[in-house]
């Protein structure tokens, strides 16, 4: 006997997903973190966290009831993405319409996101939410595992999930190794009111310590995403707000005219990071736990709801032909999928920004011509633009598409 047949340890964007999925399906799910979700309240001002999620995950929320869910005020779509490098005359733009899509994905507040899973979840009979509740210790045993809570209680599945962020505890206990990217930058995160209208377009500006993002919000703000060095983006936060305003506005090239009231100002520390396996006995990493990346993409979200997805697949594949989902070829087959999606993006934005972070003139003028070149190149470009929307990640293709195709 068992409390759950799956046990999810963090209850933030990626663990809430995959309960959500599975629960939705019937799977009894037990999901823990060691604090209480931060739920958004009417009167409470947009958080300065937010995430790109692409075209193909809203999709899979929608399926799942949680989509709906999102206060209007707190999901902004966008149709197109610009991109321009300050150092030369490269440039790009990718464009919904380009390959038939409404929105190449929308803007979120992470909390809000946070919210709506955990109310969905809320009307599903085969959830159960503990929050907040620690982990003291776990164990792998013959038909499952036992995860022995700080409060004394035992609780038991046949396969134990990691979403417990970058950090990640369950992944260290299990003694997965994982290899870092230090980028040597920390993100300036806010949002601010513009002169002219983000028009539904998220942009960014390759800067020579780093990208600046301006992705547009529901209110008609920008939500600042500004990756600098760590004591250039602290030297940022401590700004008066005009002054701040005025360098902001400057180092944007005041694409969207002057720059109005600032909100509150965070830095978050950005480092790369790739756990050296997916999956241990009878365990699980999805999102954070297993991979991290630059946000300059803006893919990390997706990244983990892809996770999510694919993994709530495998585990109902497995229990609807009354299979153990904890087996070790069942989380083989789940880190093969997600890995061959996972690495090359990872890679590429390691690439990336060690290429617009060059200082070399050869290397300036090289990433110049060959952002002209795809933005010329329509066939090219249009594979990038699916990419972007998520149309070449199998994990959100439903599962009557995916089987009868």
């Amino acid at each position: 006997m068992t409390d759950a047949e799956v046990l999810i340890v963090g209850a933030g964007i990626t663990g809430a997903a995959l309960a959500l999925a599975l629960a939705d399906a019937g799977v009894p799910v037990a999901l823990l973190d060691r604090d209480a979700p931060s739920l958004p309240h009417a009167d409470r001002p947009l958080d300065v966290r937010v995430s790109a999620i692409h075209t193909a995950a809203v999709g899979w929320l929608q399926r799942l009831g949680a989509w709906d869910l999102i206060p209007a005020a707190c999901r902004a779509p966008f149709g197109r993405i610009e991109v321009w490098d300050a150092s030369s005359a490269g440039r790009i733009g990718f464009d919904s319409a380009d390959i038939g899509q409404p929105w190449l994905g929308h803007i979120v507040e992470n909390r809000a996101l946070v919210a709506a899973l955990h109310t969905r979840l809320e009307r599903l009979p085969a959830a159960q939410v503990l929050a907040p509740a620690e982990w003291d210790d776990w164990r792998v045993e013959t038909d499952g595992v036992c995860l022995r809570l700080a409060d004394g209680r035992d609780l038991s599945a046949h396969l134990l999930v990691g979403a417990d962020g970058a950090a990640s505890p369950l992944r260290l206990r299990a003694g997965i190794a994982a290899v870092d990217e230090p980028f040597g930058q920390c993100a300036l995160v806010c949002h601010v009111a513009t002169e002219q209208p983000h028009g539904d377009t998220a942009r960014q500006r390759f800067l020579p310590t780093g990208p600046l993002a301006f992705l547009p919000l529901a209110d008609g703000r920008s939500s600042i995403v500004w990756s600098t060095t760590p004591a250039e983006a602290r030297r940022l936060a401590a700004l008066p707000a005009d002054e701040f305003a005025a360098e902001l506005g400057a180092a944007f090239g005041e694409r969207l005219g002057a720059i109005g009231a600032v909100s509150e100002r965070a830095v978050i520390p950005l480092r790369g990071r790739e756990a050296a396996r997916y999956v241990g006995p009878r365990l699980a990493l999805v999102g954070d736990a297993a991979h991290v990346v630059h946000p300059l993409a803006g893919l990390g979200a997706n990244l983990g709801l892809g996770d999510a997805a694919q993994l709530a697949a495998g585990v109902t594949g497995a229990l609807k032909h009354a299979r153990d989902p904890g087996q070790e070829h069942l989380l083989r087959a789940y880190e093969r999928a997600r890995r061959s999606q996972n690495l090359p993006v990872v890679r590429a934005i390691v690439g990336l920004h060690r290429l617009f972070t060059a200082a070399p003139a050869p290397l300036r003028l090289l990433r110049g011509v060959g952002l002209l070149a795809v933005d010329r190149a329509a066939p090219l470009k249009r594979l990038f633009t699916a990419a972007a929307c998520g149309l070449d990640d199998a994990a959100f293709v439903p599962q009557s598409t995916a089987t009868s195709g």
